[in-house]
């Protein structure tokens, strides 16, 4: 198959081009178009971890405290439980256990049993974790703001449901509205 056109010069063309411009006059039998995207998701992924990374810093926060915090204040329940805190942060009870003994300690989180089923815990955020986790949430914003500012709005909602749709393949189908 024969890999579709690609700009040779110009100031549209980024590494990317480059890269598969290589490819192709390496292998000419391939189809590098997987490369287009691909390679480009990559690419804006680092920029989008270290913005990332910044913005949990700068509320002083790592990256797994702000998905722990996050999971728990958009909840909208005032407790959840650590099964349901790992399920929606994808980590093991070992990890979850050691994760809110952190948080724990830090006064981000408070643990207490359940006046429902004394068996039961329940993980509630304290109001420094809400301050925190507020804080990281808005610096967030504001750094994935800027990295969208090339594009216009119409090519923002564009890309939004293009990546919906090649993620949906990757990702079970939620009746959650969360």
């Amino acid at each position: 198959m024969t890999p579709p056109p690609h700009p040779t010069s110009g100031p549209g063309r980024d590494e990317v081009d480059r890269i598969i411009a290589g490819w192709h006059r390496a292998r000419t039998d391939l189809d590098t178009a997987p490369l287009a995207v691909f390679s480009r998701i990559s690419r804006l992924s680092r920029h989008l971890e270290s913005a990332r990374r910044e913005a949990f810093s700068g509320a002083g926060l790592e990256g797994w405290e702000f998905d722990m915090l996050s999971a728990l204040r958009r909840s909208g329940e005032d407790a959840l439980s650590p099964g349901a805190l790992a399920q929606q942060t994808l980590v093991t009870s070992g990890t979850m256990t050691t994760r809110l003994d952190k948080l724990t300690a830090r006064g981000l989180v408070s643990r207490s049993r359940s006046p429902h089923d004394g068996r039961a815990v329940e993980v509630r955020l304290l109001a420094e974790g809400i301050t925190r986790v507020d804080a990281a949430m808005e610096r967030l914003l504001e750094a994935e703001e800027a990295l969208l500012e090339p594009l216009a709005e119409a090519d923002r909602e564009a890309l939004a449901s293009m990546l919906r749709t090649l993620a949906l393949g990757f990702e079970p189908v939620s009746s959650d509205d969360a």
